[in-house]
């Protein structure tokens, strides 16, 4: 899809597409391999190694609005993106981020970031993930810095 495809598409066709294609590269990341769960364990990665981080999801749930250390954590997190031209979303639903990209059991203490990145051997071509790379960068034209995206239900 390119980016004029994107543009002329209706908000909510738009929200909807976007939603699926950031649930298909979530699922094929963590088939992969190559998904990073957690505030601190994304931290740690984008330090180690931020070449490797393709795409960034922060998830928001209802404690969001009281925890200052975790609204700390998503600015720097937020700026460390915007420094390494990293794409980032945000999601307002952290118990159906953490289905997909959870284990058997659905689970995960912190689903509060989601790092994708490459894998070993090198950067892959997904069209979903370019999709989510051309939301992001149409977003930024309308000052939009941290996009919201909606995850389909099941």
């Amino acid at each position: 899809m390119t980016l004029e495809e994107v543009v002329i598409q209706k908000p909510i066709e738009r929200a909807q597409c976007t939603g699926k294609a950031l649930e298909e590269v979530l699922v094929f990341a963590k088939n992969n391999e190559c998904l990073t769960v957690g505030v601190y364990e994304s931290a740690k990665v984008m330090n180690v190694d931020p070449d490797s981080v393709s795409f960034c999801v922060l998830a928001i749930d209802e404690d969001f609005e009281c925890d200052i250390a975790l609204q700390i954590h998503f600015t720097l997190i937020q700026a460390f993106c915007f420094d390494n031209d990293i794409s980032i979303v945000r999601v307002n639903d952290m118990q159906r981020l953490a289905e997909i990209v959870g284990d058997k059991s659905g689970e995960f203490e912190d689903a509060h970031c989601v790092l994708i990145t490459n894998p070993a051997d090198g950067s892959w071509e997904d069209p979903a993930l370019e999709k989510l790379h051309l939301f992001c960068e149409e977003s930024r034209s309308y000052n939009d810095w941290v996009p919201e995206i909606t995850l389909p239900e099941r």
